[in-house]
């Protein structure tokens, strides 16, 4: 699987902080062995965002993104549940 990153995620990555970071780096990694780890939590959005999935990163952390042509787009990240949905 080839996991490629947008510009805005690499800016929210960069102002997490490490622990947060390193959780994100761990989640990323399990995924990219196990694309169907259930830790991760990975669904499919609804309504405007169908196009996106998520990845649960922490509890209430969550990462978007988007399959094109066999390959991973990680768009959106460090946001709540309530902040990436609402």
């Amino acid at each position: 699987m080839t996991i490629r990153y947008s510009k805005k995620f690499k800016k929210q990555y960069a102002k997490l902080t490490p622990k947060l970071q390193q959780k994100t780096k761990d989640a990323i990694s399990l995924w990219a062995i196990n694309p169907r780890d259930e830790s991760l939590r990975l669904h499919q959005l609804s309504g405007k965002m169908k196009r996106f999935h998520s990845i649960d990163i922490t509890g209430d952390v969550r990462a978007l993104y988007e399959v094109i042509g066999g390959e991973v787009y990680l768009y959106q990240m460090v946001g709540t549940h309530s902040q990436l949905y609402g």
